[in-house]
C-alpha cells in the first residue's frame, strides 16, 4: 500500500503541474494529500520543524546576498563594458564577437551567477550587432545562450549551494570541483566557434576593422583594465576567500555584495533607484527558490515516510551495470527532466528521491554533484521549455524566430552532452582542485 502511494505521490504532483499548477503549490499539495493518506495527521506534526531548519539555515544566507551581488552588477551595465572592450581585442578573428560573448558570459557567470539577467543583457547588447554584422542567426542565438547559462557550473552558483546542502558536502568543496568543467565547456565553446570560423566564416564573419574602434595600444589596454579589473577582482576575492578557507560562503558572498555596490560607484551609475530595483529583484528571487525549498520538505517528509527511498533503491538495484549503469539511468533522467522543469525543482524532487542508492554504494558525492550541475545547465538549454530560451526570444529582435533559436542552441547542447561524458569518464577533472587544496 505504501509503495502505491509512493508511487501516487509522484504522479500527483506530476499531474498537477500539467493542470498549470505552480510548483511550489503542487509539490506542497501533493505531499499533504498523499502524506496524509499514508500516515495521518502525524505528518502535520513533522512538516513545522523541518520548514524551520530550511528557513533558519545559516548556509542559506549566501543565497540572496549573491543574487543581490549578480543584480547590482547587472545593472551596473558592467557586462556592457566588458563586451565592448573583449570584442575589439576579438574582433578580427572570424566568430570573435561570438568569443567575446562566451568570455564575457564567464566573467559574468562569475560574478552573477543569474542565468535569465545575463541572457538578456547578452541579447540586447549584441544580437542586434551579429546579425547587422552578417552572423547566422541560429548561431548567435545559440552562442548567447550557451554564455548566459555557464553561470550555473561555475562559481558563485546558486546550483552548487543548494547541491551542497542537497549532498551533505560543504560550499567551497563544490565550488573548488566545478571550476575546472565550468572553464573547460567555455573552452570548448571558444574550440567549436574557432573551427566553425574555419570551416564556415560566412556564418561568424570578423568585424570590419572600422567596427572594431580607432582606440588600440595603451588606451585600449587601460579601457580594458577599467572595465575587467572591478569584476575580476570581486570574483577573485569571494571565490578565492571560499576556496581558501579564509570565509564561510555567507561571509564571502556580504563582502560581494558591497563590495558590488562599490562596482557601481567607480562606474558612475550607482543611484538610490538603482539600489531599490536591485533590492526588489532580489527579493523576488529570493521568495521563488525558498517558496520552491519549503515547499519541497512537506513532499520529502511523505515520500520518505511512504518508504519510497526503499522503492528507489529497489528500482535502481535492478538495472545492468550496477553503480555504473545507475549514474547512466541518473544522467538521462536528468537531461530528460530538464525539457520540461527548472533546475531547482530537479534538484529538490528528483535528487532527494534517488541520492541514497549513492550514498549507500560509496559513490564520490564531490564528482556526483558536478556531473549533477552540469547535466542541470543543458535544463536551460533544451527546447521546448528552456528558460534561456524564452529570455533569449522575449528580448531579441523581431526576426529572430522560434525554430532559429532553437537550431541554434542545438551545437552547445551537443557541447555539453560531450563535456558530461568527458567528466563521467574522467573523474580527477573535478576531484584534483579540491584534493589539491585540502578539501
Amino acid at each position: 500500500m505504501e509503495s502505491i502511494l509512493a508511487i501516487g505521490l509522484i504522479l500527483g504532483f506530476m499531474g498537477f503541474l500539467l493542470l498549470g499548477m505552480q510548483v511550489g503549490i503542487g509539490i506542497a499539495v501533493a505531499g499533504f494529500i498523499f502524506g496524509w493518506m499514508g500516515f495521518g495527521d502525524f505528518l502535520f506534526n513533522l512538516a513545522p520543524a523541518r520548514i524551520y531548519g530550511v528557513v533558519t539555515k545559516y548556509e542559506f544566507m549566501a543565497i540572496p546576498l549573491f543574487i543581490f551581488m549578480g543584480v547590482m552588477l547587472e545593472k551596473s551595465r558592467a557586462a556592457e563594458d566588458m563586451l565592448e572592450v573583449v570584442g575589439r581585442f576579438s574582433g578580427r578573428l572570424n566568430g570573435g564577437m561570438a568569443i567575446a560573448l562566451i568570455v564575457v558570459g564567464v566573467l559574468m557567470g562569475a560574478s552573477t551567477g543569474i542565468v535569465g539577467a545575463t541572457v538578456v543583457t547578452l541579447t540586447l547588447l549584441t544580437m542586434p550587432v551579429l546579425l547587422r554584422r552578417g552572423y547566422d542567426g541560429g548561431i548567435a542565438a545559440g552562442a548567447i545562450c550557451a554564455s548566459g547559462t555557464l553561470g550555473q557550473i561555475i562559481p558563485p552558483s546558486l546550483v552548487l549551494i543548494l547541491l551542497a546542502d542537497i549532498m551533505g558536502e560543504s560550499v567551497g568543496t563544490l565550488f573548488a570541483a566545478a571550476m575546472m568543467p565550468g572553464l573547460m565547456l567555455a573552452g570548448f565553446y571558444i574550440v567549436f566557434i574557432v573551427i566553425l570560423g574555419k570551416i564556415r566564416p560566412d556564418m561568424v564573419p570578423a568585424l570590419p576593422e572600422q567596427e572594431r574602434g580607432e582606440i588600440t595600444g595603451w588606451p585600449l589596454a587601460l579601457q580594458a583594465i577599467k572595465a575587467l579589473a572591478p569584476p575580476l577582482i570581486l570574483v577573485g576575492g569571494v571565490l578565492g576567500s571560499i576556496i581558501g578557507g579564509f570565509a564561510a560562503p555567507t561571509e564571502a558572498a556580504s563582502v560581494g555584495a558591497v563590495f558590488s555596490i562599490l562596482i557601481a560607484a567607480i562606474y558612475g551609475r550607482l543611484t538610490l533607484p538603482m539600489i531599490w530595483e536591485a533590492s526588489q529583484s532580489t527579493l523576488r528571487i529570493s521568495a521563488m527558490i525558498f517558496f520552491i525549498l519549503v515547499a519541497s520538505q512537506v513532499f520529502s517528509i511523505a515520500f520518505r515516510g511512504l518508504h519510497g527511498e526503499d522503492l528507489v533503491k529497489d528500482m535502481l538495484a535492478v538495472l545492468p551495470g550496477g553503480e555504473t549503469g545507475a549514474l547512466i539511468f541518473l544522467m538521462l533522467l536528468l537531461f530528460i527532466l530538464g525539457f520540461f522543469l527548472e533546475w531547482i525543482e530537479i534538484s529538490y524532487i528528483a535528487l532527494p528521491l534517488l541520492l541514497p542508492f549513492f550514498q549507500a554504494q560509496g559513490t564520490d558525492m564531490i564528482w556526483l554533484a558536478t556531473l549533477i550541475a552540469l547535466n542541470l545547465q543543458t535544463s536551460f538549454l533544451t527546447p521546448p521549455f528552456g528558460w534561456a530560451l524564452f529570455f533569449l526570444k522575449g528580448a531579441a529582435p523581431p526576426g529572430v524566430s522560434t525554430s532559429m533559436i532553437y537550431r541554434g542552441v542545438l551545437p552547445f547542447i551537443g557541447i555539453q552532452a560531450v563535456a558530461l561524458v568527458l567528466l563521467f569518464c574522467v573523474p580527477s577533472i573535478a576531484t584534483w582542485l579540491p584534493q589539491a587544496i585540502g578539501w
